[in-house]
């Protein structure tokens, strides 16, 4: 089986390979920020290499934080939650001691 690099159909800031063992790399690029994962570990260290060539890079290892979301793991799994995001934004306008209101939401849809 031939090693490729292919291109998200559907978002261009995807890439990802499928290595002929079966792992698999991803790499996502967002402006100048990248998050690069997968179950190939030596492909990854060898992109980084490629890329460290050509651009100023910092590996910042086990992502935490990507576009205001913020990315928790465990043994068991991944949570992403904008929390932190949510609460900067409340400091910004100076609403972190505002009173919680329910939200009534309509279960049906």
């Amino acid at each position: 089986m031939k090693e490729i690099i292919l291109l998200g159909q559907i978002d261009h800031t995807l890439f990802f390979r499928h290595s002929s063992n079966g792992k698999i790399t991803i790499l996502i690029v967002y402006v100048d920020d990248i998050i690069l994962t997968g179950n190939d570990l030596e492909e990854m260290e060898r992109l980084k290499g490629v890329m460290a060539r050509e651009f100023e890079i910092k590996d910042l290892r086990p992502l935490r934080y990507f576009l205001g979301m913020e990315v928790a793991r465990s043994k068991r799994s991944i949570v992403v939650s904008q929390r932190k995001y949510t609460l900067d934004l409340l400091k910004e306008i100076d609403m972190l001691d505002c009173k919680l209101v329910d939200t009534p939401m309509d279960h049906a849809h």
